[in-house]
């Protein structure tokens, strides 16, 4: 199955489903079922923004599965869709209108039981088993 390595809290963001839109530099034309894994990595300021929330931020492990059902380009259009569904999980896309890049939709979110694993870029391969 596919995977996407997510820095943390934005890999935690999508396996409890308040982030809708993964984003990236690159589009993808993959659509189907896709693991999250939550990588090494942090992004200490929006760490401690999501802090109040009181959740578990793994790292280094699977902790979703989704379905990437689009890939759209970041635009004017984009950023005021993705204000109008929560501007608190998108303000730094809204904000930072001279990035240029792509939105995965994640659809069907389902938490999984952690499964330790090392990241790697672009869409990978697991051999995951139900």
């Amino acid at each position: 199955m596919k995977v996407i390595t997510i820095k943390q809290p934005f890999a935690t963001l999508i396996a409890e489903g308040l982030k809708e839109y993964e984003f990236r530099t690159w589009r993808t034309k993959y659509r189907g079922e896709i693991l999250i894994h939550a990588g090494k990595g942090i992004d200490k300021k929006a760490m401690e923004r999501y802090r109040h929330l009181n959740l578990k931020y793994p790292l280094g492990c699977i902790i979703a599965k989704a379905t990437i059902t689009d890939c759209i380009k970041i635009d004017d259009d984009a950023r005021e869709m993705l204000k109008q569904k929560n501007s608190f999980v998108y303000s730094s896309i809204i904000k930072h209108i001279e990035w240029d890049g792509y939105g995965f939709k994640l659809e069907n979110v389902i938490r999984i039981e952690p499964i330790p694993v090392n990241g790697k870029l672009s869409l990978w391969d697991y051999d995951y088993k139900e």
